[in-house]
């Protein structure tokens, strides 16, 4: 079986290692081992370490009593065994990362180096402030773009990952929504939403409600209105959205999510593709996320929705 590349898939290789096997199992570089707990020995070990000074545990009589059942492996297999499974991985070396991938975050070794800068990557979340003016104005200045960017009022920082930064601004729709003394159940996530979008609405205690997608992938205004309720809290709108369409009607679902009293929830994964074009705020957006590893490192291809 051949990529679009002319190269064996991984099935392929299967069948031809099974088709004409070697007499050691090895093809080429790929090295056949057996299991690490099946190569190791008892007693063996490829690192030297003293007998420790006389000390007084303070575990509260919680340590092992027994062995921990490790491998023994020399150095040079322990490295061998590490580097073949590295060689499992798809990472930025083997290929590409298409849209939609999200659970491969694509981080270039640019800017892998620039965390890893001295006074940047060795920072202690305690210092004093004093100590750290440098990473609070580049946090700053950060902020002012991504504020200028989308179009927004605020942006928080603190969100590690785009699922928490998801999660936070749903959170804050349903505290703004608890504070007009309202209890609204309802979010509408469109087909073409991305996955976290309902896991986020019902993690959090609202009721999923879908919106089906045009033929040609996007939503239908017409479709929301019909779906809009004073139970409704919120829509969460992709754009563009996972088909890579921009979603051209976006200003008119927007007005009319805010006519029924909901709020309107951009997730902001694609960004990258209308960043510079487009601002979420000026469109109707109350609260978007951005994907890092998307929005500012992996390109994202967005395709128009219509040739107009």
């Amino acid at each position: 079986m051949l990529n679009n590349q002319g190269r064996p898939t991984s099935a392929g290789s299967a069948a031809m290692t099974e088709a004409h096997p070697t007499f050691t199992g090895n093809r080429a570089l790929m090295q056949e081992e057996a299991l690490i707990f099946e190569i190791g020995r008892a007693g063996t070990t490829g690192v030297d370490l003293d007998e420790p000074a006389q000390f007084k545990s303070r575990l509260g009589g919680l340590e092992r009593k027994q062995e921990l059942t490790l491998p023994g492996l020399t150095e040079p297999e322990a490295m061998r065994h590490y580097v073949r499974l590295s060689q499992k991985n798809y990472g930025i070396d083997t290929g590409i990362f298409p849209l939609g991938s999200c659970t491969m975050k694509h981080n270039p070794r640019l800017n892998e180096r620039m965390a890893r800068l001295p006074g940047f990557g060795d920072l202690h979340p305690l210092q004093p402030l004093s100590t750290v003016q440098g990473a609070l104005e580049l946090m700053q200045d950060l902020s002012r773009w991504l504020i200028e960017l989308t179009g927004m009022e605020a942006v928080a920082l603190s969100p590690k990952a785009g699922a928490h930064g998801e999660l936070c601004g749903m959170m804050a729709i349903k505290t703004a929504i608890a504070a007009r003394g309202e209890s609204r159940k309802i979010v509408l996530v469109p087909e073409s939403a991305h996955g976290t979008n309902p896991a986020t609405a019902a993690l959090i205690g609202f009721t999923v409600k879908t919106v089906p997608a045009r033929p040609d992938g996007t939503v239908d205004p017409a479709v929301v209105k019909s779906l809009l309720s004073p139970d409704v809290a919120a829509l969460m709108l992709t754009n563009p959205n996972t088909c890579g369409l921009f979603e051209r009607d976006v200003v008119e679902i927007a007005e009319a999510v805010h006519a029924a009293g909901a709020f309107f929830y951009a997730d902001g994964a694609n960004f990258n593709a209308i960043a510079g074009k487009a601002r979420p705020g000026d469109l109707g957006c109350d609260a978007m996320h951005i994907n890092l590893h998307k929005t500012f490192s992996t390109p994202i291809m967005c395709a128009p929705a219509s040739p107009t």
